[in-house]
């Protein structure tokens, strides 16, 4: 595998040149003499050809071969390492083979933890047996695996602190996650390669910004957002793979940006490529365009931006002062402004302040997944720099820290409500902006209803460790046994009904995003008028919605996985509530092993509930519109895509006015 992605790599270095320069070379007298030069060239070349990852096949010398984590202690601006690549073997798997039961119970091994420590998985062993009655999801045993290596790491490091009474807590936080980083150096990578190592992943929001221009023979460079490598693969994925090829490939001689993924299980997934060689096909990614429609195409530009250097215009300018060109981003020699966004749904790219593709997220390849970002190719660096990145609370600085940590779980006390988040690892920020909001109503503080967060591990242990800093700290973070994919959120939902059920009594339980502003008040009154205790599902029900069929499509769901044409009413993810007995009931058929799978989570509880009518189950599906899906409205019990600013001034405003007026622009 890991020769054959080297292959790849020289070949597509290698081929789509000489392709071009063979059939550019056949429309002119000399072409032969240009076809062997260049071909002398390429052969040179071939021998210290990168593979995806940077390192080349030949050479004497290897750089910064030091473990990732040593620079926690350093300087910022030594965070980025500028790597010349040199000759290395494929890395050998001396890994011993573990057999996959061994792996997932370790997660369950007995720790020597806290009574506040052992608070943060109360759920945890209640879901020892998922991977066996979850076979229907998508990288199930593959999440369980991953999440063994990270919990013994994260263990290893807490066993430690407390050998030496290490007090971790009182690190600064802005070395574990920094808020951004920066690099300013004219750099010429040529067979080289620069890194910059991401050391909390990114997040929605997190942007990386490229300033260079492409030189060279050929001009073409490449981008690599990668993720953590996993014990035993050759290397790690590359969670978003940026190739701009400036003189064309083996499928045409123009332009062309190509995009695509790369998994050692997978090898490279299906590019896309801009322009596309489907214009008629246009998908869009957080409502923009996959591939901007004036890329390849001809444009008038003027004539103040066609002259030379003295100032003479071009001598293909017509008389209107206007000369027709093929636009495309990126040109030889000249500099550029590339940035790459994280989207809720994707990455978009824009240069030079327009955007040009949107690159959808791929399955188990999510942004908080990545690790570095490597850049190479022909192209002269000017800066690079990454922002917005997720950056854990300093305590030392929280001044009301007893007010914002969770009112403790009392035994035996009923509650009206338990809601349950949705989170991921390295989205700090979001649960802050939380706690300081809407987990302020008198409600919760009193412990009538009670909040906690649900969240998977993090393949790199510096986002684990910070989360477990957090957990132990404001005491409602739930971590759960398995590494965060999108494919396995039901895992969560399964794992609030649970603790609303048998870890607290609770009349109704509720579901919810971290990025999803609850009006608490308004939920608890809204059940309280509907006066039902039994047999509901209250939030914004979809009574007619078909399975996404399109393998492009993030909800995309094969007729195997679900075979009707039609799901029975589901309620939409960013809040909805079930009653005591139905969750109970969830929980229950978890227990048995009789629960059916479904990686859509919030289809997935109405088809357990259309099941559990099946067998005599009274069920009331109660509308309510007031819970927004994508973004906000006046008067809303749910508004969904809040980010942390957003939920800050919700709160003012519910504080100042008492009614519930939106923040912004409203609507996504």
């Amino acid at each position: 595998m890991f020769f054959a992605c080297k292959l790849h790599s020289a070949i597509e270095t290698v081929w789509p040149y000489l392709l071009g320069s063979v059939m550019k070379g056949m429309k002119k007298c000399y072409g032969g003499v240009i076809v062997a030069s260049i071909f002398m060239v390429l052969v040179l070349r071939y021998a210290t050809t990168q593979n995806p990852f940077g390192q080349s096949l030949s050479g004497s010398i290897m750089f910064n071969t030091t473990n990732q984590f040593e620079w926690v202690k350093t300087n910022p601006l030594e965070w980025i390492r500028y790597t010349a690549v040199a000759d290395v073997e494929p890395l050998q798997n001396n890994t011993q083979v573990i057999p996959m039961d061994t792996l997932v119970s370790s997660l369950y091994v007995q720790r020597n933890l806290t009574k506040e420590e052992r608070n943060s998985l109360l759920t945890w062993n209640q879901m020892k047996h998922m991977v066996n009655h979850s076979q229907a999801l998508p990288n199930a045993v593959e999440a369980s695996k991953e999440a063994s290596y990270a919990w013994n790491g994260l263990m290893t490091v807490i066993d430690e602190e407390k050998l030496h009474n290490d007090n971790r807590s009182g690190n600064t936080k802005e070395k574990q996650c920094p808020h951004y980083l920066n690099r300013m150096n004219a750099l010429e990578l040529n067979d080289s390669q620069f890194r910059l190592l991401v050391p909390c992943g990114l997040t929605q929001g997190s942007s990386i910004t490229i300033i260079g221009s492409p030189n060279g023979l050929l001009g073409n460079f490449r981008i690599d957002l990668t993720g953590e490598q996993i014990p035993g693969e050759p290397e790690p994925p590359i969670i978003l793979h940026y190739n701009v090829r400036l003189h064309g490939d083996q499928l045409t001689e123009d332009p062309v940006i190509v995009q695509n993924t790369w998994t050692a299980a997978h090898d490279w997934g299906e590019e896309e490529r801009c322009p596309s060689p489907e214009p008629d096909d246009k998908k869009k990614v957080d409502e923009l365009d996959q591939c901007n429609e004036i890329v390849g195409k001809d444009v008038n530009l003027t004539s103040k931006v066609f002259t030379h250097g003295n100032g003479s215009n071009l001598s293909d300018l017509g008389h209107d002062g206007f000369q027709t060109k093929r636009y495309f981003p990126f040109k030889q020699r000249y500099p550029f402004v590339a940035t790459l966004r994280v989207g809720s749904e994707g990455i978009q790219m824009t240069v030079d302040g327009k955007h040009i593709t949107s690159f959808a997220y791929r399955e188990t390849l999510e942004p908080w997944l990545i690790g570095e970002v490597r850049i190479s190719g022909d192209l002269h660096l000017i800066s690079v720099l990454a922002s917005g990145l997720p950056t854990s609370e300093d305590l030392e600085h929280v001044r009301d820290l007893e007010v914002l940590k969770a009112v403790p779980v009392q035994d035996g006390k009923p509650l009206d409500l338990f809601i349950g988040i949705f989170s991921t690892a390295n989205n700090f920020k979001r649960r802050m902006a939380v706690r300081r909001t809407w987990m302020q109503y008198p409600q919760v503080c009193s412990g009538s209803v009670v909040i906690r967060f649900f969240v998977g591990l993090h393949k790199n242990q510096r986002v684990n460790e910070e989360l477990w800093n957090e957990a132990r700290t404001y005491g409602d973070v739930q971590l759960m046994p398995f590494v965060d994919y999108y494919s396995l959120i039901t895992w969560k939902t399964v794992a609030i009904c649970i603790f609303g059920t048998r870890i607290v009594s609770a009349n109704y339980v509720m579901k919810t995003d971290d990025d999803a502003f609850v009006r608490v008040d308004e939920v608890i009154a809204s059940l309280n008028r509907i006066n039902v205790s039994h047999g509901v599902l209250y939030g914004l029900i979809n009574s007619d919605s078909r399975p996404h069929r399109s393998p492009d499509s993030k909800w995309f769901i094969s007729t195997e996985e679900w075979l009707e044409e039609t799901y029975p009413p589901w309620a939409h993810g960013p809040g909805y509530v079930v009653s005591h007995d139905i969750a109970n009931a969830i929980a229950k058929r978890h227990y048995n092993g009789d629960l059916k799978m479904f990686k859509l989570e919030d289809v997935a509880m109405g088809i357990w509930i259309a099941d559990m009518k099946k067998d005599g189950f009274d069920v009331r599906y109660e509308n309510e519109q007031r819970v927004y899906n994508e973004g906000c409205r006046d008067n809303y019990v749910v508004a969904h895509y809040q980010s942390p600013r957003d939920m800050l001034c919700l709160w003012q405003k519910l504080e100042e006015t008492k009614r519930a007026f939106c923040c912004g622009d409203g609507m996504r």
